[in-house]
């Protein structure tokens, strides 16, 4: 498995998250893939995926709050 190299957008508690119940969070990895934290919703959504998307067995829906992904936006490279 890849490290963590470093998070995209601010930590948790920039984003209201005091306690640490609500953390959603975004990191990219040293072998270029990104690593999400997020509510799994997979049992809840798995059943809306459009016909031409699915998952494997070991993958799971995530939800993530709009406004990490957007506090992360500057920090997602175009390349």
């Amino acid at each position: 498995m890849s490290q963590i190299i470093r998070r995209l957008g601010v930590a948790p508690r920039f984003r209201g998250s005091t306690n640490g119940a609500t953390c959603p969070d975004i990191f990219e990895l040293a072998d270029g893939n990104f690593a999400v934290i997020g509510t799994d919703v997979t049992d809840s959504l798995d059943a809306e995926l459009p016909a031409d998307a699915a998952r494997a067995d070991y993958e799971r829906i995530v939800v993530i709050s709009r406004e990490t992904l957007v506090r992360a936006k500057a920090d997602i490279p175009d390349a």
